[in-house]
C-alpha cells in the first residue's frame, strides 16, 4: 500500500467516523426526549437522505475539482452540523445534524473514491486499491460509535445526561479536522477533460452503457442484502428471545467477517476477476438467505452472519473497479454519484418495505424473496466483463 492511498484511507475513517458516531447518538438523544420509534426512524433515514438528492451534484463537481475542493466544504459541512447538535441539542437540530454528516460523507466517499480510481494504473491496481480503501469505513463503524458512546456514558455527570451528548457531539466535530491533516500532502490528479465542456450533460445518459446498467442492478439488489440483514436480524433474535447483546454480537460479526474479508482482498484480487467474485457472492447469498430463517440458535445464526459478512464484504471494492474500468474519465464522479445516489434511495425506502412485508407475512419470506432475486441477478453478474480497451 503507498503512503498516498494510507493517508487517504486515515482521512476517510475521521470523516465517516463523525457520520457513524452521530448516527448512534442521535436517535438515543432523540429516544431520551421522549420522541417515538417513527420519530427515530426518520432521523436515522435523513442520514442517507441529503445523498439520494446531492450525489449527482456532488459527482459534476469532483470530476470539475478533483479532490481537496469538496473534501473541504466536506469537512467544514460535517464540522458545523455535529456542532449544531452540540450548542443546540434538540430534535430540529439532530435532523439538520443527520442531513450534514450524510451528505459531507457522500461528498468524501464520491471524491476519494474517483481520485484512487484515477491513480491506479490498470484492473489489478483498481481492485487490490479499492480492497484497501473498503477497509476504511469499516474501522470509522467501529471507531465513531464506540467514542461517542464512552462520552455519552462518562463525560456528564451522571450516564446519558444532556452533558454527556454535548461532549459527544463536540468531538465528533472535531474528528473531520483531523482528515485534512492526513489528505493535505496528497497530490491533486489532474483532470481529463471532455470533448466539449459546454456540452449538456445528464448523468441518466450513464444508463445508455449496458454494463452501467447490469452493475447498478447488482449494485443494488446486493446493498439491500444489507440492508435486509440489519433490519431483520434483529426482529428475527427478539421472536426467539435472544437478549440484546446476543443480536448485537450477531451483527458486530457480520461486520468483522467482513472488514476481515476486505484485508484478504489484495491478495484474492491477483487471482480471480470481478465479475467472477461478485457472481459467487451472489449465488451464496441467495443460499444464505434461504437458509437463514431455517437456523435454530443464536449459534447457528452466528455462523451463517460471519459466511454472509466474508461474502458481502468482498463485493463492493469489485463493484468499484468494475465502475471506473466502463465509466469515460471525465465522467466518473458523475458515475460514483449515480451509485451513491442508488443505494441511499434504498437505504431510505428498503426499511419501510421490509417492516411493511415483515408485519404481513413474517420475517421469513423477506429473507427468502430479497435471497432469490439476488440469485436470480448473479446472471447480470456473470456478464460485468468490461471490454479491455476501456481503462
Amino acid at each position: 500500500m503507498s503512503q498516498e492511498l494510507a493517508r487517504l484511507i486515515a482521512g476517510q475513517i475521521f470523516l465517516h467516523a463523525c457520520m457513524a458516531g452521530m448516527r448512534m447518538a442521535t436517535p438515543l438523544l432523540a429516544l431520551k426526549q421522549g420522541y417515538s420509534a417513527m420519530a427515530v426512524g426518520a432521523l436515522l433515514s435523513l442520514f442517507a437522505l441529503t445523498s439520494v438528492f446531492l450525489a449527482i451534484p456532488a459527482g459534476r463537481y469532483t470530476d470539475a475539482h478533483g479532490l481537496k475542493k469538496p473534501l473541504r466544504i466536506s469537512i467544514a459541512v460535517s464540522c458545523l452540523g455535529a456542532l449544531a447538535s452540540a450548542v443546540w441539542p434538540v430534535f430540529p437540530m439532530l435532523c439538520l445534524s443527520a442531513l450534514a454528516s450524510g451528505g459531507a460523507t457522500g461528498m468524501t466517499v464520491i471524491a476519494l473514491q474517483r481520485h484512487v480510481g484515477r491513480s491506479a494504473k490498470d484492473s489489478l491496481a483498481l481492485k487490490t486499491a479499492f480492497s484497501w480503501l473498503s477497509i476504511g469505513p469499516a474501522i470509522s463503524n467501529f471507531l465513531g460509535p464506540v467514542v461517542a458512546g464512552l462520552l455519552i456514558d462518562h463525560a456528564g455527570a451522571q450516564a446519558a445526561d444532556t452533558t454527556g451528548f454535548r461532549v459527544a457531539f463536540v468531538v465528533m466535530a472535531l474528528l473531520p479536522l483531523v482528515t485534512w491533516f492526513w489528505v493535505r500532502p496528497v497530490k491533486e490528479r489532474l483532470s481529463h477533460a471532455p470533448t466539449d465542456p459546454a456540452a449538456p450533460r445528464n448523468a441518466l445518459d450513464l444508463l445508455r452503457e449496458p454494463l452501467m446498467r447490469r452493475l447498478l442492478m447488482v449494485n443494488w439488489l446486493l446493498s439491500s442484502c444489507w440492508d435486509v440483514h440489519t433490519f431483520v436480524v434483529p426482529i428475527l433474535g427478539h421472536e426467539r428471545g435472544f437478549s440484546a447483546s446476543v443480536v448485537g454480537t450477531i451483527l458486530g460479526s457480520f461486520a468483522m467477517a467482513a472488514a476481515f474479508i476486505r484485508v484478504c482482498l489484495p491478495w484474492l484480487a491477483r487471482h480471480v476477476q470481478e465479475h467472477q467474485i461478485i457472481t459467487f457472492a451472489m449465488v451464496t447469498t441467495g443460499l444464505l438467505f434461504g437458509l437463514y430463517p431455517w437456523m435454530p440458535n443464536a449459534w447457528a445464526m452466528g455462523a451463517c452472519s460471519v459466511t454472509l459478512g466474508l461474502v458481502l464484504g468482498s463485493v463492493q471494492p469489485m463493484i468499484m473497479s468494475t465502475l471506473h474500468q466502463i465509466t469515460p474519465a471525465h465522467r466518473q464522479g458523475e458515475a460514483l454519484g449515480l451509485r451513491l445516489m442508488s443505494i441511499n434511495a434504498s437505504s431510505v425506502l428498503m426499511p419501510t418495505l421490509f417492516g411493511a412485508a415483515g408485519a404481513v407475512a413474517g420475517v421469513a419470506p423477506v429473507f427468502w424473496v430479497v435471497g432469490t432475486s439476488v440469485g436470480l441477478g448473479s446472471r447480470l453478474a456473470w456478464r460485468l466483463r468490461p471490454p479491455k480497451h476501456t481503462h
